[in-house]
This record gives structure tokens, C-alpha cells and sequence, in this order.
């Protein structure tokens, strides 16, 4: 007949005392509830997080240099609050999934893919979409030399890559063939522009069609 848990003993210790498993649960437990109570349970609970949520949530959003105040659920992501609800379509959806870069920002000076990415998780944050990088009707010199480079064919792809070049150049101004590989590795183009992508980001004179 297989003991009862009040009867399975620990081995005994190095002082010969042999305490039961459940008095030993009984044990912990009652020591937890004592230090909780001493140890100021009621201050952690007021210092815990507030949950945001499930209904809509005000947030503000810094995209290209101003401040934008919405109303949304917690679960809208980033690509959706600004496609949606700001009308920044240059941002596009593809795979919905964080794997092709048609959707990518550029965040606190990192690339991002905007689909994968809540909007309440982007406050405080400085947000770049391809929209703001012209000024008036000029392009952006990398945009230029896209258009320079026929770096363009259905151009779904084409704004998460502009974003991902402008980013490497604003780290490297005159980036290797292998830190633009690099840079732009995680956006896909279905058209297979890659060598005319390429050719735009390492242009010296972005933005300048040669003869």
C-alpha cells in the first residue's frame, strides 16, 4: 500500500530531524503569507503596472517630428494605427508577418518592421516613415537615386527599402557592398530588383543620373 504525503519522509538532515513533505509545504506557505504581510505586500500591489486595456487606450505617437493623438485598442499595431488611422500608406502590408520589410520605419534610428510592432510599445519613440523625408516636392537623395537607378518595378517594396537604405546611411554615409547586403537583407523584393537597389545605395552622388 503506497504511503499517504503526510508519511513520505525527507531523508534526515546532518542534525537527524526528518520533517514530512506536507509540513514542510505548510511550512513554506505560512512563511510566504508572514513576509508578504511584513515585507509590505499592499506597497508592491499599488507599484505593480497599470493594465491598459481591452477597450481603447489614448496614446501619442512622434512621427516625422509631430505629435499624433489617438484613440485604440492595445492590440493595433503600429502599421495599422498609422495606415488606418493616419493615413501613412507608405507603409505597406505584405506578409502581415515581420519577414518582407514593405511595412518598415524607422524607430528611435533603428529599423523596424511596423507589423510586428504594437503602437502603444512606439510612444515616446521617434518614428520615421518614407513620408517624411521629402521637403515639399524635393525627394529624399536616396529616393532620387531609386528613381535614378530604376530601383522601382511594382513598387510594393519599394518604401521599406528607401527606409532601410536611409538608415544605413545615416550611420554609414559611404557604406560597403557588404554592410548595404547587409542593411537591406531583411526586405524582400517579389520583382527581383535587388541590383538595382543595390547600385542606388551605393551611388556616391545619390540622387544624380549618370550619363
Amino acid at each position: 500500500m503506497a504511503p499517504k504525503d503526510d508519511e513520505i519522509s525527507a531523508p534526515p538532515d546532518d542534525n537527524g530531524l526528518n520533517v514530512s513533505r506536507r509540513a514542510f509545504l505548510k511550512t513554506v506557505g505560512a512563511s510566504s503569507v508572514a513576509a508578504t504581510v511584513v515585507g509590505g505586500g499592499a506597497e508592491a500591489q499599488t507599484s505593480a503596472a497599470t493594465p491598459m486595456g481591452p477597450g481603447p487606450v489614448p496614446i501619442t505617437l512622434m512621427i516625422n517630428g509631430k505629435k499624433h493623438q489617438l484613440t485604440i485598442e492595445p492590440r493595433v499595431t503600429l502599421l495599422d494605427a498609422m495606415r488606418d488611422r493616419l493615413d501613412h500608406t507608405g507603409l505597406k502590408r505584405v506578409c502581415d508577418r515581420g519577414s518582407c520589410g514593405a511595412c518598415t520605419a524607422i524607430v528611435d534610428g533603428r529599423t523596424a518592421y511596423t507589423c510586428s510592432m504594437l503602437a502603444i510599445e512606439a510612444q515616446g519613440k521617434e518614428i520615421r516613415t518614407v513620408e517624411g523625408l521629402t521637403q515639399g516636392t524635393v525627394l529624399h537623395p536616396v529616393q532620387q537615386a531609386f528613381v535614378a537607378h530604376d530601383g522601382t518595378m511594382c513598387g510594393f517594396c519599394t518604401p521599406g527599402f528607401v527606409m532601410s537604405a536611409v538608415a544605413l546611411l545615416d550611420k554609414y554615409p559611404s557604406p560597403t557592398r557588404e554592410q548595404a547586403r547587409q542593411a537591406l537583407d531583411g526586405n524582400i523584393c517579389r520583382c527581383g530588383t535587388y541590383t538595382r537597389v543595390l547600385e542606388a545605395v551605393l551611388d556616391p552622388q545619390k540622387g544624380v543620373t549618370r550619363g
